[in-house]
């Protein structure tokens, strides 16, 4: 048998395909705009019924493809410079050896129990996303799971698979997110947190969801390395990292002294979240002095320091890269005016369908809208003004508006490639976008059957 000689593109190259097809999508679709309000809480939001389309708008330069990619690095400096600072950050930490010695120390309690590891780190990240609405923050951790699939004999999608299934699954039905589901039900005028007790049985149901998805595609590669699907370029990681052919150091005095400073150092990060309304700039700020304090504590040297954060920052660059040119996609999209455009293009057939119908194609209407909108709470701000009176009008109540809009936004995070946030994940763990692609696109389907079950329930329910 012959082998296709066919090669998927590497992600940069796919993701500046992306961006001259958002370019040809400006030229075929009518630019269009809705009215916008500001409301009490200074944001602009979108006026229900008022989409017109505006023809005297003048179309892209034909080099906007190319524009679009400075803008787009301009558009999302605060997460490139974080992922930076990231990357230096836990390059000083992996010198100090406190990772290692804390993996092998973890390995020695949980290493036969691996089940426990993925099922908890799910669990963790699920948690963080649907209560604070952490996103950005689980950057840091990739290159600690990372490692750690590793010295259990998995691949880097199994250490991936963990923290984004739990980001999508807490983002997806969040309980108390403050960027996506409290702006969602204010917008569409409910209590703040209403209707909590069923996002919160929804959490149970497809967290067990995500951990069987995980779990299973971890004993399969466990079992047969060349099963992953990075065998064929990454089959020397997969060779050096089989259980027990990993030499550990001891946990010293310094390396406790050490993790205890991250430990402080992700307090004070959740706090400042919470209480402070830090952003990137905070976190990158906090992780800077990190790196210092680690340094002092594990007794390097400044030049040592230097290089070692320098070498780590240097290893994220195609990262910083990708994450830029994703972000070019959106700034096309929106330079042509035709976000609103499809907004309302894909709204108005929910109109024709009846109640548990336009629940679920509210749904897919919201996971098609995040590939243009990514920011939770800009889609929650374009889109709710329009769902909330249309869910009037089909006879579903706007709490069921609001749970279709999280659907579509917090699920398809792990899977738009506009979203920074997986963009930069995958980039870290140097996994092809169309390996990303066949591995979470049987998990979606699964979310996306689930889903549509979970909003006509919520109908025959009368959830309000």
């Amino acid at each position: 048998m012959t082998q296709s000689r066919f090669k998927v593109p590497h992600t940069l190259v796919l993701l500046f395909g992306m961006v001259v097809l958002a370019q040809i999508v400006t030229y075929l679709l009518p630019s269009g705009a809705f009215d916008r309000v500001e409301n009490a809480a200074g944001r602009l939001q979108v006026v229900p019924g008022s989409f017109q389309f505006t023809p005297d708008a003048s179309s892209l330069s034909p080099l906007a493809f190319l524009t679009a990619i400075p803008e787009g690095f301009s558009a999302a400096h605060e997460i490139i410079f974080f992922v930076f600072i990231i990357g230096g950050a836990f390059a000083v930490l992996r010198a100090s050896g406190a990772v290692d010695a804390s993996l092998g120390a973890l390995l020695g309690r949980l290493g036969d129990r691996p089940f426990w590891l993925v099922t908890g780190g799910i669990l963790v990240f699920a948690v963080g996303s649907s209560t604070i609405g952490m996103a950005e923050e689980y950057l840091p951790f990739v290159p600690v799971l990372i490692v750690l699939a590793h010295a259990l004999g998995y691949d880097a999608i199994v250490a991936v698979g963990i923290m984004a299934v739990g980001y999508g699954i807490g983002y997806g039905t969040a309980a108390i997110n403050p960027f996506t589901v409290m702006i969602a039900q204010d917008v569409a005028g409910l209590e703040p947190a209403s209707g909590l007790w069923y996002r919160l049985v929804l959490l149970g149901v497809f967290l067990p969801i995500g951990i069987h998805h995980v779990w299973s595609y971890a004993k399969k590669i466990g079992k047969d390395p060349s099963a992953s699907l990075l065998a064929d370029i990454a089959e020397a990681d997969m060779a050096s990292a089989q259980p027990g052919e990993t030499d550990h150091p001891d946990m010293t005095s310094t390396h406790k002294w050490v993790l205890g400073a991250v430990v402080v150092a992700l307090i004070v990060l959740i706090y400042g979240l919470t209480k402070w309304h830090w952003y990137l700039v905070e976190m990158g700020a906090l992780f800077v002095a990190l790196a210092i304090l680690l340094a002092v504590i594990a007794r390097m040297s400044p030049d040592r320091t230097a290089i070692e954060f320098g070498k780590g920052a240097a290893e994220l660059t195609t990262t910083a890269l990708m994450i830029g040119v994703a972000r070019g996609i959106q700034v096309v999209l929106d330079s042509g005016g035709v976000v609103d455009t499809i907004v309302h293009g894909i709204s108005v057939p929910l109109q024709q369908l009846p109640g548990a119908l336009s629940a679920i194609g509210m749904f897919f209407v919201q996971s098609l809208a995040n590939f243009s909108i990514p920011s939770g709470s800009g889609q929650a701000y374009v889109t709710m003004p329009i769902m909330a009176p249309l869910a009037d009008l089909v006879g579903v109540s706007r709490q069921v508006a609001v749970l279709a809009y999280q659907f579509g936004d917090g699920f398809t995070n792990i899977l738009v490639p506009t979203n920074a946030v997986i963009v930069g994940i995958l980039a870290m763990a140097a996994i092809p976008f169309d390996r990303w692609f066949r591995f979470i696109i049987p998990f979606m389907i699964k979310i996306w059957i689930a889903g549509s079950a979970a909003l006509a329930v919520a109908v025959l329910l009368g959830y309000a």
